[in-house]
C-alpha cells in the first residue's frame, strides 16, 4: 500500500537538493572555486555528495574537517561566506530537474494540492534555483536552513509549513531523500516517502527505515 494516499493530502512538502533538483556538480564547483580563492586543497564531488544537505555550513564544516582535520570559526567563517557568494553568483551550471518530477509537480497542482519547499539550503539559494529552473511558481512557501530558529531534522520547519498552510498533519506528506527528512517528518507526526537517487550522507536510505522508497516521484501519480 502506498504511502501516498495523495486524494486525502492537503499539503505536500519537499526538500530540495537531491529530491528535486540534482545540484552536487554546482556545489562541488562552487566549492572548488572557493577553496581555489583560499589557497585551500582541493575536494572531490563525490565528496561533495557525502556532505551535502545539512546545509551551507555543515558542508563548509566537514570540508575543512577533512582537509586540515579541525574546523577553525574563524576559517569556517570565511569559507562559508566565499562559497555563499561564489555559489549565489552560478547557481545551476549544471543543476537540473530530476527526471519524474515535473509530472509529479504539475499532478498536484492540477489536483489542488498546496506544495512547500523545504530544505536546509539558505532561503536566497534555494529560491535563485527554483526561479532558475521555474519552479518557483508550484510552490506556496519556500523554507531554508536560515529561515526559522531550527532546521531540519528538527519538526519546527514542516509544523510551520503546515500552520501557515492551515491544514493538518495527517492531511501533510514530506517528500525527501535523506535521513534528516526522515527523521523530521517522523518526529513532526508526518508520513514520508524519500526516494532512491538522492544524497543521503554517504548511507543507505534504507538504514533510517523509511516508511517507502520511490525511484521517480512519478511512481505516486
Amino acid at each position: 500500500m502506498s504511502v501516498a494516499q495523495l486524494q486525502s493530502r492537503s499539503l505536500i512538502l519537499f526538500d530540495l537538493d537531491g529530491t528535486l533538483v540534482d545540484s552536487a556538480a554546482d556545489l562541488y564547483r562552487a566549492m572548488n572555486l572557493s577553496l581555489e580563492k583560499l589557497s585551500m586543497p582541493m575536494v572531490t564531488e563525490a565528496q561533495v555528495r557525502v556532505w551535502v544537505g545539512k546545509g551551507a555550513a555543515k558542508l563548509c564544516e566537514a570540508v575543512l574537517e577533512h582537509l586540515f582535520g579541525h574546523v577553525r570559526a574563524q576559517q569556517q567563517e570565511q569559507l562559508l561566506n566565499t562559497f555563499v557568494e561564489t555559489y549565489a553568483k552560478e547557481l545551476c551550471v549544471h543543476t537540473q530537474v530530476y527526471e519524474g518530477v515535473l509530472p509529479f509537480l504539475d499532478y498536484c497542482q492540477n489536483h489542488d494540492i498546496a506544495m512547500a519547499c523545504v530544505t536546509n539550503k539558505p532561503e536566497h539559494l534555494a529560491k535563485g534555483i527554483l526561479d532558475i529552473l521555474q519552479l518557483s511558481p508550484y510552490f506556496k512557501m519556500v523554507i531554508g536552513g536560515d529561515s526559522l530558529a531550527e532546521r531540519k531534522p528538527h519538526p519546527l520547519p514542516l509544523l510551520h509549513c503546515v500552520q501557515a498552510q492551515n491544514t493538518t498533519t495527517s492531511a501533510t506528506l514530506m517528500i525527501g531523500d535523506s535521513s534528516n527528512d526522515v527523521e523530521a517528518a517522523r518526529r513532526a507526526g508526518i508520513d514520508c516517502i524519500v526516494v532512491s537517487y538522492g544524497y543521503n550522507h554517504g548511507e543507505s536510505i534504507y538504514d533510517c527505515q523509511p516508511q517507502q522508497v520511490v525511484d521517480r516521484l512519478v511512481e505516486l501519480v
